[in-house]
C-alpha cells in the first residue's frame, strides 16, 4: 500500500476517533435525562477504534495515535521512516475532527465552546476530579503503557487471528472508565491536540503533558513487550 493511501487512512481514522469519542462527550454525555455519562463516552472511544481497525487496519495498521506509532516503532513493528508522516496525518485528522465537532456543537442555542470544555484534557483545576499534575502524569503514562501492551499482544503473530480490534477497542474503553475523572483521558496526543487548539488558554498550556506522558508510556511498552514475551520484530500489518 502506498504511503499516501496509508496517511489518508490514518487521517480519516483519527478524524473519526475525535468526532466519535469527543463528540459523545460534548454532544451526548450531559444531555438532560438521556445523557450517556462517563460509561457511554468510554464505550464511544472504544467503538471508534474497533470500527476503524476493521475498516482501515489492513491499509495503515490503524494507529490513529502518535504514541501508538512511536511505541510500535520502538518495538520494531513499524518503520521509523514513516513515523513523522504518520504523526502529521494523525494530528491533522484530529484537528479536522475537532473542527467539524465545533461546527455541530455550535448549532445548539447558547453553546459556549470554551465554557463547555470541549472534551479537552487537563490537570489541577482543569481535571474533572481536580487531580494534580503528578497524578495526571502517572495516570497517562500507565494507561498508555497498557494500551500499547495490549496492542502489541493482540497483534502478535502468536495471538488468535481476527480478534485484535475487539481487544484493543475494549482496552481503550476500560482505560476511559478508569481515567476520565483524572484527565478526561488522553493516551493520544492527536486526540488531545485537536480540541485544545479550539479552546485555547489552559487547554493549550497543559497540552505538553498529553504529549509527553503518552509517548513515555508507549516507549516503555515498546521496550518491555518484546523483552517479556520474546516477540520477534516484524512489520505491523493491522491493529
Amino acid at each position: 500500500m502506498r504511503l499516501g493511501q496509508r496517511l489518508g487512512a490514518e487521517m480519516f481514522g483519527t478524524f473519526w476517533l475525535v468526532l466519535g469519542g469527543c463528540g459523545s462527550a460534548v454532544l451526548a454525555a450531559g444531555f438532560p435525562q438521556l445523557g450517556i455519562g462517563f460509561a457511554g463516552v468510554a464505550l464511544a472511544f472504544g467503538l471508534t477504534v474497533l470500527t476503524m481497525a476493521y475498516a482501515i487496519g489492513h491499509i495503515s495498521g490503524c494507529h490513529l495515535n502518535p504514541a501508538v506509532s512511536i511505541g510500535l516503532t520502538v518495538a520494531g513493528r513499524f518503520p521509523a521512516r514513516d513515523l513523522v508522516p504518520y504523526i502529521v496525518a494523525q494530528v491533522v485528522g484530529g484537528v479536522i475532527g475537532a473542527y467539524v465537532l465545533s461546527v455541530i456543537a455550535s448549532g445548539a442555542p447558547g453553546f459556549d465552546l470554551v465554557a463547555s470544555g470541549f472534551a479537552t484534557n487537563g490537570y489541577g483545576d482543569h481535571s474533572p476530579g481536580h487531580y494534580t499534575m503528578i497524578a495526571a502524569l502517572v495516570c497517562e503514562v500507565v494507561m498508555t503503557f497498557f494500551f500499547l501492551f495490549v496492542i502489541l499482544g493482540a497483534t502478535d503473530s502468536r495471538a488468535p487471528a481476527g480478534f485484535a480490534p475487539i481487544a484493543i477497542g475494549l482496552c481503550l474503553t476500560l482505560i476511559h472508565l478508569i481515567s476520565i475523572p483524572v484527565t478526561n483521558t488522553s493516551v493520544n496526543p492527536a486526540r488531545s491536540t485537536g480540541p485544545a487548539l479550539f479552546v485555547g488558554g489552559a487547554a493549550v498550556e497543559q497540552l505538553w503533558l498529553f504529549w509527553v506522558a503518552p509517548i513515555i508510556g508507549a516507549i516503555i511498552a515498546g521496550v518491555v513487550y518484546p523483552l517479556l514475551t520474546g516477540a520477534k520484530k516484524r512489520a505491523l500489518s493491522a491493529a
